[in-house]
């Protein structure tokens, strides 16, 4: 009986690395995951108190190749280039200033591809929205790839264990073949939110866990107070009485907003985890049970985040606009891991089929 062959060492830097949640997934998986880039300062404690990789403030966009190259090319190892590059108008780097023509919100994506095409790692992968698909710029982005082997799928995340309904284009190209380069996605049973946060300490709207202070709910309003008291599981701003709807609810238009000052329903996947998601009024983000919305915690813990992933310095405040941008922004960990799986798997059968590289 043969031993497995042992994969060679994949080594990585994450570009838009935010606070961290590809980095931790594909350390997961066994990928040494040696830097970090990204513009916005408010994410390098979380990287760094979280993970074995150094965190550097450096605009993707004016970044030096050698600078890349100097920590992922050289002996043995395999080299990765790993990104989300955002895609938001209203993105941390748009409001930096960086440049808005031809659609900005795109431009990120071309930066990512000119450090890619400079470096000219052994692996990349590129998580985003599916609607980058329809832009030119995925397919300039695709062509820079001369000389690898690349494949794209659309990941629903609830089928591979997120607890969430979220979709992300995923890419994965390589120098070393095309073999086992696939995301799996499992028809098993989705991961519920009760599975996710059913055992968090019990809280009340404003008030803290007093051993997580993550683990925090905003205050609400009065009417908020009983919007959410009269709100059921799955359910919407349909279910209250008339007099607790606002006047926009009761237009023609607000038709079109059945999922906001919902509850979360315990036995199925959240909604998509956004920017905004501590905010009660901003989605489907009000508590299965409890008179609130999510807490900062839970709302980590539905982008599977550990449970004690460290997002904020003990000397600094929690402040819900800030460390919900972050959490919404990130990678869910458990999609960096499976990406880590999946380009493990690929570079151990390229040794096994090719033998040891020699750098």
């Amino acid at each position: 009986m043969t031993s497995e062959v042992e994969a060679p060492e994949i080594r990585a830097v994450d570009l838009f690395c935010g606070v961290g949640g590809l980095t931790h997934g594909l350390a997961r998986a066994g990928v040494s995951v040696v830097a970090g880039f990204d513009i916005d300062p408010a994410c390098q404690y979380a990287y760094e108190a979280n993970n074995r990789a150094r965190f550097i403030t450096q605009d993707v966009g004016e970044l030096n190749a050698d600078d890349v190259s100097d920590l992922i090319v050289g002996g043995s190892s395999v080299s990765m280039i790993a990104g989300c590059a955002p895609c938001q108008p209203f993105s941390t780097y748009s409001r930096a200033g960086r440049s808005k023509s031809r659609a900005g919100d795109w431009q990120l994506v071309e930066k990512f591809g000119r450090i890619v095409s400079e470096v000219q790692p052994d692996l990349v992968t590129m998580e985003n929205v599916p609607q980058l698909l329809d832009h030119p710029v995925f397919g300039e982005f695709v062509s820079a790839l001369d000389g690898y082997s690349v494949k794209w799928t659309i990941v629903e995340a609830v089928r591979i264990g997120v607890p969430q309904t979220r979709k992300r284009l995923v890419l994965l190209a390589s120098k070393m073949g095309d073999c086992s380069l696939e995301i799996p996605q499992r028809g098993t049973r989705a991961k519920t939110v009760r599975q996710a946060i059913g055992r968090l300490r019990p809280i009340d709207a404003g008030q803290a866990d007093p051993l997580d202070r993550l683990h925090v709910a905003p205050r609400l309003s009065v009417t908020n107070m009983e919007r959410i008291r009269h709100s059921k599981p799955g359910g919407s701003w349909r279910d209250w009485p008339t007099e607790l709807q606002a006047a926009c609810h009761q237009k023609r238009s607000g038709a079109t907003y059945p999922s906001v000052y919902g509850r979360m329903a315990w036995d199925a996947p959240s909604p998509t985890i956004t920017t905004q998601c501590f905010g009660y009024g901003n989605g489907r983000f009000g508590h299965p049970e409890q008179d609130r919305a999510i807490s900062l915690r839970e709302a980590a813990i539905l982008q599977t985040f550990p449970a004690k992933y460290k997002f904020v310095a003990p000397d600094m405040p929690v402040r819900f606009n800030v460390l919900g941008r972050l959490i919404g922004n990130a990678v869910p960990v458990r999609l960096g891991e499976v990406v880590g799986e999946v380009m493990i798997a690929h570079a151990r059968r390229y040794v096994k089929l090719h033998g040891e590289r020699n750098g």
